[in-house]
């Protein structure tokens, strides 16, 4: 069962800014997530776009937004085959229990300089 949907946009501008301002991206991004993403050269900006806006689509989501949640707690990954995946922890984790909803899909895309992702969170009875 479907437990809420979310879904943001992100101008990749926005986080072409944050690349230069220090400290900056590891206020809003796990560790784990930055190490992948920095490694993608002039690719970096549209992935950081497309994962903050997830983290926004997966408030959104929740129906609460993000507030009390820190936002290093929403890591997005891509698998082996390059599936985007939300892994949370901490106060993310916390909110995702408190929602009823076990498992989290999210989708990402990006052209010229707009990123978006859409999330759906879905009680899957386990």
């Amino acid at each position: 069962m479907i437990v809420g949907i979310g879904i943001d946009v992100v101008h990749t501008d926005r986080l072409r800014r944050w690349v230069d301002m220090p400290g900056l991206l590891e206020r809003y991004f796990h560790s784990d997530e930055l190490a992948s993403v920095m490694s993608k050269g002039s690719g970096k900006v549209f992935s950081l776009a497309a994962r903050f806006a997830a983290k926004e689509a997966f408030g959104k989501a929740l129906g609460t937004g993000l507030l009390g949640i820190v936002l290093k707690d929403i890591m997005v990954l891509n698998r082996h085959n390059g599936r985007p995946e939300i892994k949370v922890f901490g106060t993310a984790l916390k909110a995702l229990q408190e929602s009823g909803a076990s498992r989290v899909h999210v989708s990402l895309t990006h052209e010229h300089g707009n990123a978006i992702a859409m999330v759906i969170l879905e009680d899957a009875g386990v």
